[in-house]
């Protein structure tokens, strides 16, 4: 059977209801920045991009290269840190135009530089885009931090985020940035709003 995430590291993919503590290792990851409403065609092209490069790699021993340490697994999901731009911020206000974002997706341990380039290469290839050279491999640890698991709509998120904030003040820990992570475990183009799941993330630090 495939190596699966949610069996594997079940702290980090399967966290409880209530917030709860954890130390996030440095992970890798392919990346693409952007900005503005999520519900735009600007950003469903940045997903293609990191999906094409995810399963490049997923696929190589299929066109004839096995990386060092390959094993069958379940490609990880969708993953984005969320922030609002200078303006929205200095303004106090919300607006989904004004959305910061970095996606993400999660790369097996044995995806090194090399292997990381071979997928860049393939897809520039097989499936071109203007938009593949603003994509990068990179390795981040988000270290101590604190996650819940939500469950609805994403415009319902604001709840889970008051129920985080309140377990901070009680537990003496502080937010280190505004700028959160979220993990998608559902696919919001097949999942009914009220069964959607999405892990919600912020880096903490130990109040003085």
């Amino acid at each position: 059977m495939p190596r699966d995430f949610k069996k594997d590291e079940k702290n980090l993919y399967l966290p409880k209801d209530e917030p709860t503590i954890v130390t996030v290792p440095p992970l890798r990851f392919f990346c693409i920045k952007g900005n503005g409403n999520p519900n735009g065609a600007d950003f469903a092209e940045r997903l293609g991009v990191l999906y094409s490069l995810a399963y490049a790699v997923r696929m190589m021993p299929k066109g004839g290269f096995t990386p060092e340490g390959y094993e069958e697994y379940v490609v990880y999901p969708l993953e984005g840190l969320w922030d609002l731009s200078d303006e929205a911020k200095k303004a106090g206000v919300f607006a989904k135009d004004e959305l910061v974002y970095t996606l993400m997706i999660r790369q097996p341990d044995f995806v090194t530089e090399d292997v990381a380039a071979r997928a860049f290469a393939a897809v520039a290839k097989r499936k071109p885009s203007a938009l593949l050279k603003e994509a990068y491999f990179d390795t981040v640890e988000d270290g101590l931090s604190v996650q819940i698991m939500h469950h609805g709509p994403y415009d319902d998120e604001p709840a889970s985020f008051s129920k985080m904030d309140a377990y901070l003040a009680l537990a003496g820990y502080g937010k280190r940035t505004l700028v959160h992570r979220e993990i998608y475990l559902s696919d919001a183009r097949k999942t009914e709003p009220a069964k959607m799941r999405t892990i919600l993330r912020y880096r903490i630090v130990k109040s003085i």
